[in-house]
């Protein structure tokens, strides 16, 4: 592996970045699959790769590849400091994600309740506005106040997060729909919101729902976390890789 592509992987990950590291095995040519807008068939097979967490080989135009991922951590913000959010965020760090907690009534986000996570007592928008979502994030919201829901969720649905959760019954939801449309969000951007939240396993006490959560995003991410919306492409290593 070249220095400069070494260099490019650990700097990718430092950002919680998905990249794919792509080694045609004739030639030992290398080239990096990142965050950049480009429609080859060599970048869409790179997408696949990381989107799956598999390495794999391929065969375009007549070359084999290789396609080595390298995908950070994936990333759950959750969005209100209730009870909910305490199960979620044990569940979560066993499932290797990295969590942070955002809500900005201070008496709830506290490290006594919410002990080895990331805390943000900002505004939800703010929190993602210094820590832009990504491929491999997620955002489940969970206060029942548009006040801080609202603006996590306009934040997410303009963002490539790979799930985006809505705690609440369907008439909750259906309200919430309806304040979102008043701001300006389109259709498509709602319907990548699950609300209910979580998987229908007739859950009803806070771990249970967490886990119906916890299920929801794995099968986001695992069988169609919306690659094709990424803006990727292949370099060769060349040595430079409302709150109212």
């Amino acid at each position: 592996m070249k220095r400069e592509t070494l260099h490019a992987l650990r700097k990718a990950r430092a950002r919680g970045r998905p990249i794919v590291r792509a080694l045609e095995l004739s030639s030992g040519e290398e080239r990096l699959i990142d965050a950049f807008d480009d429609a080859s068939e060599l970048v869409r097979a790179g997408a696949e790769a990381a989107r799956s967490d598999r390495s794999n080989s391929v065969e375009i135009d007549g070359r084999r590849w290789f396609l080595e991922v390298h995908n950070a951590p994936p990333d759950l913000r959750i969005v209100g400091a209730v009870h909910i959010a305490q199960a979620l965020a044990r569940m979560a760090m066993l499932a290797d994600y990295r969590v942070t907690v955002i809500d900005p009534r201070g008496a709830f986000a506290t490290s006594e309740r919410f002990p080895d996570v990331f805390l943000s007592q900002d505004w939800p928008d703010e929190a993602i506005a210094k820590a832009p979502l990504g491929l491999r994030s997620a955002v489940v919201v969970l206060t029942h106040d548009p006040k801080i829901d609202d603006p996590a969720l306009i934040a997410a649905v303009n963002s490539d997060c790979f799930y985006i959760g809505a705690l609440g019954s369907k008439k909750t939801h259906t309200a919430r729909l309806a304040r979102l449309r008043a701001l300006g969000v389109d259709e498509d951007r709602l319907a990548r919101i699950h609300g209910p939240v979580g998987l229908a396993i007739g859950a009803r006490s806070p771990a249970e729902i967490a886990i119906s959560i916890i299920a929801e995003m794995t099968m986001r991410l695992r069988a169609d976390a919306g690659w094709e919306r990424s803006d990727i492409r292949a370099t060769a290593v060349t040595g430079t890789s409302p709150r109212s």
